[in-house]
């Protein structure tokens, strides 16, 4: 009796090949599962922030990537002038903006 995969698909006569629409069907599914969840998810993430920074005005108040919280003082095409502290400014990108906060929340900090 031997246990090898060659004599056992010699004796059954089964083709090496497999069935080629399991095949096709396991691909569709891999496909699907990629498109939601990763692929639709990350893309409507970025269309949030696109709309985020779209939509920052003076007076805000955001969070910065690097985590620094301040009030937007001045807004242009592709960076956003922020008020850390009273009398300190610093240029950011507008894509380093990560969230915008509710009014009053320096305040309560």
């Amino acid at each position: 009796m031997s246990f090898f995969i060659e004599s056992a698909i010699a004796e059954g006569g089964a083709a090496p090949g497999g069935d080629t629409s399991s095949l096709v069907i396991m691909m569709v599914i891999f496909a699907a599962v990629f498109y939601f969840m990763i692929w639709r998810p990350q893309s409507k993430r970025t269309k949030d922030h696109k709309n985020l920074m779209g939509g920052l005005s003076k007076g805000d108040e955001v969070v910065t990537n690097g985590g620094m919280i301040g009030k937007v003082a001045k807004v242009n095409d592709d960076f956003v002038t922020i008020t850390l502290a009273d009398g300190v400014d610093a240029n950011f990108q507008k894509a380093a903006v990560a969230s915008v906060l509710p009014k009053g929340t320096i305040k309560s900090i």
